[in-house]
């Protein structure tokens, strides 16, 4: 490992005395900002600042990724660790000098402490020495200027507790020039001047002494306007009285107190909860107070006890700890001041009987002390008060299970639960790392269980544990059923169910009933609209905030729609479930979570309804209550139906699961119709896909066939928009057969008009144009109708009807400019632009398609946005504007490719390439024409691998790769249907594009 620099100039040395530096401004200034963090956690956003001042680069991200690994690289042995919060470098203390400086100058500190001033000399120069100039000199980073303001003054204070080390040893003489050039360098350092005046006074100059005072006074005047402070002035006192001036000390504590229980060994993360914990608290001004709170299990006391060990060197007068038993029997207050000032020394008579009095002979002990106080387990803020210190110095660590609200200037800490990694590292601990890494998915699915609560994880490890034999897949199966996890999750003394127990008890009797109203629903992340649903009663404001107080319930801020959010834990609310199994019946179970999904697929219907109906499927009117949420609440929710789509997106993917869960598929059918309104806007095809999977895997399950066609038909649009043309077509023709067979004539209408926009896609026109009529004549609603007529449009085009398919267009188009639907009149528009180009009349078609691309851009359709720019693209080609019709293509393709509408995407890459082979770049061309062609072909799509074998074929003839043309050439014109004047035409246009600009 390389010992590496930065009080000085940046510098790494090897092992064998080699000194060198990164290359590179950035990768010096990521090293230097690494190591002046070294072991802590550097967030990607500080070293984005350090690295770029101004303005980062898009690719940040992966430049930095860069820079950490051309580091790791160069310098062998070094460790950069990714973590959730950024970078940290790993660093012994022996290996950077930074933290050699540090741990000698605490060596020092100790040393004074137990009264050795020259041990403590002689550690803190061996502090000083590791200093070879100012900070990283020769290396400005901005971003670093308070880091390297606060080491320097490490530095000065490091020299001047040496000097006062030195002073009591007598080695006054020594030290003055020493001072004299420290004042030199810092005149208004009133503690140098003091100690300055100190030597000289013993080395017999007592003039020169007094001089110092002079100089710094007249200094303090002129800069700053004050006098010398009180040390100052009791040095200058002594001098003048020919007296020894010794610096006055703390005395340092003969007896110091720790009453902290053992600090645990296998502590699982929680690195940041400490950190902040030990910022909070050793601040130093007044006598600050922590709290942490958290759910039953997640780890309060344990992080409380680990804090306080690693800040026992910043209270060096002790560490009291109290246990309060606030969760289950709240100890009395004059028993608990009692036990303290017995602690303390105060015996006997001397303990007052009433608790005020003993509260100040509590203060009284600790006055001008550095003692850390940990309350543990406080009930309310009544009964920590008095435990409260009264002199600046100490500082208060409190857990609670409740907020404690009423205690005014506390800071709170509210402690989640593990993350993934480390739940997965507490478990190795306990039952073993190469069991665990050994059943590592088992074990994955066992902390998911224990919902990451380290009272869960503890158990589960335990008892890993004590069954070396047990496999990690039986506890998990075990955990994974709701009914009996409880029951597995207690060993020995310890259980989970106890523990909320104890919490639950302490609630009024309607906070309760919330609770176990709230345990109905499987969903963590709730709103207020749904947990009033729940409730149903006036007093919920009231309950709810009793369980957001006791920690069992999560209040996580306002979501974009301004409404609260709250959060529940998977095993707090397993327990209230089990509750409200034991007290309650069935009937009024299913009651309460009905009235909850009805809200939500009324808010889901209305939000529906309000958006531009873009996916090619039917929204049925049927099975839809009456909403149960009042009017005013529903229009503040829906004033944005988008906005408030996404934020409930992930409870109604997963209500869907829910509900068919409970047998429910009719209601989780009604609310996916809705939510896929907004799901195909935005492209959210995987979500779309999990439902629909969801809902189909459940109707089969029950012999539903009506549900199950429906699901399969919608997951056949997922495969249409993906450009799988064939299973496509497979999935429409076996649905539309079972929509006829079950007599749902309007489905099968919009089924069979996204068969023929399928068969299209294949090249198939005829039976495009079959499938299309079928449709239309099955349409029994205008938007299905419509959505025929313009697939027959397009199978007209490749039969080469052009007259038809325009007569349509207007007919389409008149329709949309009545009905002022935005998003209608743009696809209209495109449409139409498109017949009238192969009609022969470009310059109708661009001013059409103008105006639909005009019309889009003002609405959030951005897949019929997509589709009108590659138009535009295409007519703009045709008129010989080049440059405008590559734009066209390029954002066309930037908006498909962010849709994932990968046909679309890849059409547009095609045109672009072939403005390449125009620009005399057809080598680049050729090798994103083959990815295309593969692309097409594996689509099976006819038409599209056709027009991509003609553009290829062009590109290899600029390079002179005749064969290869040739045969490019040859499977083009086996691919030609006869009579496809869309086919035609594009080839036309797209060659437009490989010839060359004119100069």
């Amino acid at each position: 490992m390389p010992r590496f620099g930065v009080l000085g100039p940046l510098t790494i040395e090897s092992p064998s005395g080699r000194r060198t530096t990164p290359r590179g401004d950035h990768q010096r200034a990521l090293l230097a900002v690494l190591l002046l963090n070294a072991n802590s956690p550097v967030p990607v956003d500080a070293l984005v600042e350090t690295l770029w001042p101004e303005t980062p680069p898009k690719s940040y991200s992966s430049n930095l990724h860069t820079y950490v690994s051309r580091l790791r690289a160069r310098f062998e042995g070094l460790e950069i660790e990714r973590d959730p919060h950024g970078y940290r470098l790993m660093v012994e203390p022996g290996d950077l000098d930074l933290l050699s400086f540090r741990e000698a100058a605490d060596d020092g500190k100790a040393a004074a402490r137990a009264g050795d001033p020259a041990a403590a000399a002689g550690h803190y120069r061996r502090a000083l020495a590791e200093w070879r100039g100012p900070v990283l000199s020769g290396l400005h980073i901005p971003r670093l200027d308070a880091d390297v303001a606060r080491l320097e003054s490490e530095r000065l204070a490091a020299f001047e507790d040496c000097v006062d080390a030195e002073l009591s040893d007598g080695r006054h003489g020594e030290l003055t020039g020493e001072l004299q050039a420290m004042i030199t360098e810092h005149p208004l350092r009133e503690r140098l001047a003091a100690q300055l005046m100190i030597a000289l006074h013993r080395a017999g100059r007592q003039a020169d002494s007094l001089a110092v005072h002079r100089d710094l006074r007249a200094t303090l005047v002129e800069e700053l306007g004050v006098e010398p402070g009180a040390e100052v002035r009791r040095v200058h006192a002594a001098v003048l009285r020919g007296e020894d001036p010794v610096p006055s000390a703390k005395p340092a504590p003969v007896f110091p107190i720790c009453q902290l229980p053992p600090d645990i060994a296998d502590l699982a993360g929680r690195e940041d909860e400490i950190a902040k914990l030990s910022g909070l608290l050793g601040d130093g001004a007044g006598v600050p107070v922590a709290v942490i709170t958290g759910q039953p299990g997640a780890g309060k006391s344990t992080l409380a006890v680990s804090t306080a060990h690693r800040l026992r060197r910043s209270f060096p007068d002790g560490q009291l700890f109290v246990p309060l038993a606030g969760a289950s029997s709240p100890r009395d207050l004059a028993t608990v001041l009692g036990d303290l000032l017995r602690a303390l020394g105060v015996t006997g008579p001397a303990i007052p009987d009433d608790v005020d009095a003993r509260a100040a002979v509590y203060r009284g002990r600790l006055a001008d002390r550095r003692v850390l106080v940990v309350l543990d387990d406080a009930a309310s803020p009544d009964q920590v008060r008095a435990l409260l210190p009264g002199t600046p110095g100490s500082a208060v660590l409190i857990t609670s299970r409740r907020r404690l609200s009423g205690l005014a200037g506390a800071d709170r800490l509210h402690l989640a639960p593990l993350s993934g990694a480390e739940a997965m590292a507490l478990l190795a601990r306990l039952a073993g790392p190469d069991r665990v890494g050994a059943e590592a998915a088992d074990a994955e699915r066992i902390a998911k269980a224990c919902g990451n609560l380290p009272l869960a994880l503890r158990i589960a490890g335990s008892r890993l544990a004590m069954r070396p034999g047990l496999a990690l897949g039986k506890l998990a199966g075990k955990l994974e059923d709701e009914v009996s996890r409880l029951d597995e999750l207690q060993v020995s003394d310890l259980q989970v169910r106890g523990s909320i127990a104890l919490s639950y008890q302490a609630l009024s009797p309607a906070a309760r009933r919330a609770f176990r109203l709230i345990g109905r629903c499987r969903t963590l992340d709730l709103p207020a609209w749904a947990v009033s649903a729940l409730i149903d009663d006036e007093g919920s404001d009231e309950a709810i905030d009793e369980l957001v107080e006791a920690s069992l319930l999560e209040a996580t801020g306002l979501d974009p729609t301004g409404e609260q959010r709250f959060r529940v834990h998977d095993l707090v609310r397993v327990f209230a479930t089990e509750l409200g199994r034991e007290l309650e019946t069935r009937a009024e179970r299913v009651a309460t979570v009905a009235k909850v999904s009805d809200a939500a697929l009324c808010l889901a219907d209305t939000a529906a309804r309000r958006l531009p109906r873009t996916v090619p499927m039917p929204l049925s009117d049927h099975d839809v209550p009456v909403q149960p949420l009042a009017g005013e609440v529903v229009e503040r929710l829906l004033r944005d139906p988008g906005t408030w789509f996404s934020v409930e997106r992930a409870n109604l993917v997963a209500a869907v699961s829910s509900l068919c869960a409970v047998g429910w598929r009719r209601k989780a059918l009604r609310i996916l119709e809705r939510l896929s309104a907004y799901l195909y806007l935005h492209s959210h095809y995987t979500d779309m896909r999990t439902a629909y999977e969801t809902l189909r895997d459940a109707a089969r399950e029950a012999d539903d066939r009506h549900i199950m066609v429906i699901a399969e038909a919608n997951l056949a649009v997922l495969l249409h928009v993906r450009g799988e043309y064939e299973r496509a077509v497979e999935g429409y023709r076996e649905c539309s057969k079972e929509l006829a067979e079950l007599g749902d004539l309007a489905t099968q209408a919009w089924v069979e008009t996204n068969l023929a926009h399928s068969l299209v896609g294949l090249g198939r026109a005829g039976e495009s144009l079959h499938a299309a009529t079928q449709a239309r004549e099955l349409s029994t609603v205008e938007d299905s109708g419509t959505h025929a007529r313009r697939a027959e449009s397009a199978a007209l085009h490749r039969l080469g009807k052009i007259s038809e398919a325009l007569e349509i267009d207007r007919r389409i188009l008149a329709q949309a400019r009545e009905s002022g639907d935005e998003r209608q009149l743009g696809v209209a528009l495109q449409g139409l632009s498109w017949s009238l180009m192969l009609d022969g009349r470009p310059e109708e078609a661009l001013e059409t398609i103008e105006e639909s691309v005009r019309v889009l851009r003002r609405t959030t359709a951005k897949s019929a946005l997509a589709k009108s720019l590659r138009t535009q693209g295409a007519i703009l080609a045709g008129a010989g504007r080049r440059d405008g019709a590559v734009k066209a293509y390029e954002n066309a393709r930037r908006l498909a490719g962010a849709l994932e509408e990968r046909p679309r995407e890849l059409s547009c890459t095609r045109a672009i390439a072939a403005s390449w082979i125009g620009d005399g770049r057809a080598d680049r061309a050729i090798p994103v024409l083959r990815r295309c062609l593969d692309e097409f072909r594996a689509m099976g799509g006819k038409p599209a691998t056709g027009l991509t074998l003609h553009v290829l074929r062009r590109a290899y003839e600029a390079v002179g790769e005749t064969e290869a043309a040739e045969a490019a050439g040859e499977e083009a014109k086996r691919l030609e249907v006869p009579h496809d004047a869309n086919a035609s035409t594009l080839v036309r246009l797209l060659l437009s594009l490989t010839e060359p600009a004119p100069a």
